[in-house]
């Protein structure tokens, strides 16, 4: 589930005015001070930052002997030669004859020659124009079946929304995003730097602007590296940014195509044919990296970060394109993972509309059957999920009711345990939002032996897998409901304190924001799960 942060729309007009204003006009965000880069692993009352209380975990953990756990990530992929996880990766200890050539996961997003389809729309537009020449007839509406015409009827709303969007954006973000292209050489030049060297926003500060245009594309990268730490690059800017517009284009002009002439299988039958292959690293591969690293990093090794859980095996299932995923892809993702031993399945991912959720339904269940917890983002949208569900979700078409013992839903939280503690992107839901975890300025490695540091719910869903992995590993005998109780448990509700309501500034009490009206703590986890075993639950 990919962010791009709320600051990328004020850069669209912003930016799109340094470019055009007088240089007196200009007004530039005031840039914050980098939190220390494992700030999320910290103790809210020795350390000052919302974090997790890992070191106080690992202290509660001394001279306890644990056991590896399988945590499957479904994601974009991985750079599987990324040295701070090199020995951590799972590898299929049998030969796989439904899976030929697997060894740590399988890509349901690959094709014959190695290929890939990780450039796709959203789920809203492929429904749409395989929906469109039926129900955009008035008559055929009235003959259709009503579960399918109300389907169709979500289908152009959400269609109509994303066009328009997609179509408002498009045009001055690539102004802004040539722009920032255009002057990179510029400011290389004027750092003496070479054509494939990087900067960040501490080089460009030490810029003295000799005119009025140095100043302005000065000016124009401060704003691009404003709600970044000083590290980020200018790289990384220009991915994130291409990455956006590359959605925005796919959704506008979509390439229905790709996933038959790329994969060859047909995403309307999940059971129709072997496809996908074992190439885990693309070009689009940061995201599930990151996510990865969050997880389960070697600790220690001076190297990249620690990852938060010490003693587990990553199995990586590549599903998640640019763009929507499929819910075939979905469903056969969660079930690989079932049946190849994960106990923990991290889901950083999720759409609008899913035209096949019985699938997803039946993995969910598939998954509590055999013990497996799923933890999921709740989404980057700052949407109410008790008004508006995102997929996939564990809201049953049988009727059955949210809160599965086997789900954690995730939300995204801040900094300090101030008014911003609950970021603005962040979903949220007293019933459909589990529980916080830190998601902004997170730090994790990356491809090709870089890190990176990102915001979202994304990030947030792997910290708490990666608490879930410590209970398992520690107290191998706990089912995934007491591993759930356990996490939930940990919360401390912060009743009293006054937050705004992601996407608004509108003041609520954050223990409104989620079920268990806090942040989890991963020391109060490990104890809860000890008394767990102690007395004998």
């Amino acid at each position: 589930m990919h962010i791009i942060r709320q600051y990328l729309l004020s850069l669209i007009t912003a930016g799109s005015l340094l470019l055009s204003c007088p240089l007196q006009a200009q007004q530039l965000p005031a840039l914050q001070p980098d939190p220390p880069k494992d700030w999320y692993a910290l103790d809210p009352k020795t350390d000052g930052y919302m974090g997790i209380s890992l070191k106080q975990a690992y202290q509660f953990l001394q001279g306890k002997q644990s056991k590896p756990v399988i945590v499957a990530i479904i994601d974009s992929g991985i750079d599987t030669l990324q040295q701070d996880i090199q020995g951590v990766l799972w590898v299929n200890p049998v030969k796989d004859k439904d899976f030929p050539g697997d060894v740590h996961g399988w890509n349901f997003l690959g094709g014959p020659g190695r290929r890939c389809d990780f450039n796709e729309t959203s789920e809203e537009v492929r429904q749409y124009f395989k929906l469109k020449d039926k129900y955009l007839n008035p008559i055929a509406s009235r003959d259709s079946n009503k579960r399918e015409y109300a389907f169709w009827l979500q289908v152009k709303t959400e269609y109509d929304a994303t066009v328009a969007k997609a179509k408002t954006e498009l045009p001055p973000l690539n102004q802004v995003l040539n722009a920032l292209v255009e002057t990179s050489g510029f400011i290389r030049h004027e750092l003496g730097l070479k054509d494939n060297q990087t900067f960040s926003r501490v080089d460009l500060e030490k810029i003295v602007a000799k005119n009025d245009t140095l100043l302005q594309v000065k000016n124009l990268w401060l704003l691009a590296f404003s709600q970044d730490v000083s590290t980020s690059t200018n790289v990384k800017v220009i991915r994130e940014m291409s990455e956006y517009v590359t959605k925005l284009n796919n959704d506008i002009s979509p390439d229905l195509d790709a996933r038959k002439r790329i994969i060859g299988d047909d995403p309307d039958k999940l059971h129709d044919q072997f496809y996908g292959n074992n190439q885990l690293k693309f070009e689009d591969s940061s995201h599930g990296t990151e996510v990865a690293g969050l997880i389960g990093a070697k600790r220690g090794n001076g190297f990249g970060i620690d990852g938060i859980a010490d003693n587990v095996q990553l199995m990586i299932i590549k599903a998640v394109p640019v763009g929507d995923e499929y819910d075939k892809d979905e469903a056969n993702a969660i079930r690989f993972a079932v049946d190849h031993g994960a106990r923990i399945i991290n889901m950083s991912f999720g759409k609008k509309v899913s035209p096949h959720k019985e699938w997803l339904d039946s993995a969910f269940q598939y998954a509590a059957a055999h013990n497996v917890l799923l933890v999921q983002a709740s989404g980057n949208e700052n949407l109410d999920l008790d008004k508006q569900l995102e997929y996939p979700n564990d809201h049953f078409l049988d009727g059955s009711a949210g809160g599965s013992d086997n789900v954690l839903n995730v939300g995204a939280s801040g900094l300090k345990a101030d008014t911003s503690l609950a970021t603005d992107f962040s979903n949220f839901g007293k019933e459909n939002v589990d529980l916080f975890a830190p998601g902004v300025k997170i730090t994790s490695i990356d491809m090709d032996a870089e890190t990176t540091t990102d915001d979202g719910t994304s990030f947030s869903s792997p910290i708490v897998a990666g608490v879930a992995a410590l209970i398992m590993e520690y107290y191998p005998g706990l089912n995934v409901r007491q591993v759930k109780q356990a996490i939930m448990q940990s919360v401390v509700p912060l009743r009293g304190l006054m937050v705004y309501k992601p996407g608004t500034h509108d003041l609520v009490d954050f223990s409104s924001l989620s079920k268990a009206g806090g942040i989890v703590n991963a020391y109060l986890a490990l104890d809860n799960a000890s008394k767990m075993v102690a007395a004998g639950k």
